[in-house]
């Protein structure tokens, strides 16, 4: 070993302000961080390091971890929340030249060097760019496929009963995530204003939980998805249930949708997939679906403030939601007042996010093998990662979900809105 040779976990302890709060062990025998939380990190080979040093941040130890070169401890892979809790505590500095430099020379220009990343990672967002040049259309199709049309029997045992993918309402901790997510689709059925007899289009459907709703309170209702997967298991699930006779769905593009007018529409969990700059016809094309006086509702996450990018972090980009985006609340209501359409109400769910996360976890450890089974490993460990992190972010504040209520006044100003909510 040369003068200039360092150990793995010294190299680590230069790159942060105060000691790691997890345990950080390495293939070389070094090890760094607090010993007493029993949670832990362990490299278990100079890819794992190569990995961590090429892409600093959670996408570097993902690719570690997802490859199989690096093991967390202590911690479950379907629910590794108390290990992100802590990580998010750390510290870390940018690195000045000099140090970089002493870096290089004591664990050598080899441990940058970046590997191929896990099978499972998706291409940089630059090049998926590139590729939709060639096919402009089918982008968003791709997309939608790279995360849902994964397993329709992995969801189920991912997100239990309802199938929502969504937040749920929460009264208090102790609610189950079953009557929070039942009470998220009742409550957008009285915000919206539904009746017996009226029509509601619903927009990025899902699986169907709001379709579901509505229909059993003698709603007719329209699915929108372009998700072949969700498509399939949304009309088996209304036929069993005796309501495809006030159902139909439309397998297309919201862009493509017939120019036929509802009575309110729905879009819960889609506006973060549209590309922040798609916000508007994303509003516009929702508007011309609304009959004068109707209402939208819009549920979405969102940043907590205009100073973050709308860009997901790489580790999401690469391996949840490719193409998705967020943004600040007053840019959501911007674009769609700018495309006609009057805000009467928002609201803030953001403490129910983390409850709906832990639920999700929870069901993931609980079907951990047959998960496993299901979709493979790597991509069981990247919802344990996403879900646990998710949480995190919420719980800080780093992320938020809103509820949008507006309306669509003719052309007299008048919306039809009650001077206070009836719902």
């Amino acid at each position: 070993m040369s003068s200039h040779a360092r150990t793995i976990g010294s190299a680590l302890e230069s790159l942060v302000a105060a000691p790691l709060p997890v345990r950080v062990t390495a293939y070389d025998g070094s090890a760094t961080g607090r010993t007493d939380s029993g949670i832990g990190v362990h490299l278990a080979s100079s890819r794992a390091l190569r990995y961590v040093l090429s892409a600093p941040g959670d996408l570097g130890l993902a690719r570690a971890y997802l490859a199989g070169d690096a093991r967390i401890e202590g911690v479950h892979p379907g629910d590794p929340y108390e290990l992100f809790r802590l990580l998010k505590e750390a510290q870390f500095v940018r690195p000045t030249p000099r140090q970089v430099a002493d870096l290089v020379r004591g664990l050598g220009w080899r441990s940058f060097t970046p590997p191929p990343p896990p099978a499972i990672e998706l291409l940089p967002r630059w090049r998926r760019a590139l590729e939709s040049l060639r096919e402009p259309a089918g982008r968003r199709a791709a997309a939608v496929k790279a995360h849902y049309d994964l397993n329709n029997d992995f969801y189920e045992r991912l997100l239990g009963p309802s199938m929502a993918y969504t937040c749920g309402v929460y009264t208090s901790p102790q609610d189950t995530l079953e009557a929070a997510q039942d009470r998220k689709f009742e409550l957008v059925f009285r915000k919206l204003g539904l009746r017996p007899g009226m029509r509601l289009l619903d927009v990025g459907c899902g699986w169907g939980g709001m379709m579901r709703t509505a229909a059993r309170h003698g709603v007719e209702v329209t699915g929108v998805t372009l998700s072949g997967y969700q498509a399939d298991w949304v009309e088996a699930m209304l036929a069993r249930e005796g309501l495809s006779d006030r159902t139909r769905l439309w397998r297309i593009d919201y862009r493509s949708m017939p120019h036929e007018q509802f009575d309110a529409v729905s879009s819960i969990g889609m506006l973060e997939h549209m590309g922040v700059r798609n916000y508007p016809t994303y509003f516009t094309e929702l508007r011309h679906r609304l009959k004068p006086g109707g209402r939208l509702l819009t549920h979405s996450i969102t940043r907590a403030d205009n100073s973050a990018t709308h860009k997901p972090e790489p580790f999401t980009d690469r391996y949840v939601f490719p193409d998705g985006e967020l943004a600040a609340p007053s840019v959501v209501i911007g674009a769609a007042h700018d495309a006609g359409l009057e805000l009467v109400n928002e609201e803030n769910l953001r403490p129910s996010y983390p409850l709906t996360l832990q639920g999700w976890n929870a069901n993931l450890v609980r079907h951990w093998d047959e998960c496993v089974e299901l979709v493979g490993l790597p991509t069981a460990k990247v919802y344990g990662i996403y879900l646990a992190g998710s949480r995190v972010a919420f719980e800080r504040n780093w992320l938020q979900v809103h509820q949008f209520l507006f309306t669509q006044p003719d052309a007299e100003g008048v919306s039809g809105y009650p001077f206070r909510p009836d719902w």
